[in-house]
């Protein structure tokens, strides 16, 4: 099994998540996918497919996203993509308002030194951030 799946099962279990073969697949799913993903991508994924029906990994999601482990991203009116938060790996992500599709941006983060200067003038811990550009993309420009 993959560390960072390993640890991050590791932390569900520690936040009372039973750990179900399908937690477990959805977590692999999330971490080497190479973008953000649907619920129904997910729901037909090659690890998901024959482990659990749609409504499963929904609650799955829900429940990793309350807890702080998945990012729910996307356009309110469209469908919501989903990736996992894994610490010490961030990204940002354009979004294009016409049909929704998700990037991670490829360029250093402007707002990490922002961060830290909030965090030492406010004394706030776990500080983090979400940052999110929205336009229209290329292929619909």
């Amino acid at each position: 099994m993959n560390p960072v799946v390993k640890d991050t099962i590791d932390h569900c279990r520690k936040l009372g998540l039973r750990r179900t073969k399908a937690l477990e697949e959805l977590i692999a799913t999330l971490l080497e996918a190479d973008r953000p993903m649907t619920l129904a991508e997910l729901a037909a994924s090659d690890r998901l497919a024959d482990q659990c029906d749609k409504a499963t990994v929904f609650r799955l999601l829900q429940r990793l996203a309350s807890h702080g482990l998945v990012r729910r991203l996307g356009l309110h009116e469209r469908a919501a993509y989903f990736t996992l938060l894994v610490p010490g790996k961030h990204n940002d992500y354009l979004i294009c308002t016409t049909c929704g599709r998700i990037e991670a941006i490829q360029a250093p983060c402007p707002v990490h030194q922002l961060e830290a200067e909030i965090r030492e003038k406010t004394g706030y811990r776990n500080l983090y951030h979400e940052l999110e550009f929205f336009g229209v993309c290329p292929a619909c420009a």
